[in-house]
């Protein structure tokens, strides 16, 4: 029988148990973290986009909306696209 007389495992082994325990948690804790900070591959980065992007659709909006006429539309989306 193992009993508390000194016929059982002993101090080291318990200590290696603790240890393992400590190293088995800490990895299941790793893995958990990984898997929540990992970005899903349909919200990665998107397409590059030309810088000039962003300005062309504002200013199309604002020639959608009749806020300038056609002429000053085409003449800022050249700006845009070819700044001198």
């Amino acid at each position: 029988m193992y009993g508390w007389d000194g016929n059982g495992w002993g101090a080291g082994a318990w200590i290696a148990m603790a240890l393992m325990m400590l190293v088995f948690w800490g990895g299941v804790v790793t893995v958990v973290i990984l898997l929540l900070r990992r970005t899903p591959p349909h919200q990665g980065p998107g397409p590059v986009r030309p810088p000039h992007y962003d300005a062309e659709r504002i200013l199309h909006e604002r020639f959608a909306r009749g806020e300038i006429d056609e002429t000053e539309y085409t003449a800022r989306r050249s700006a845009l696209r070819h700044p001198e």
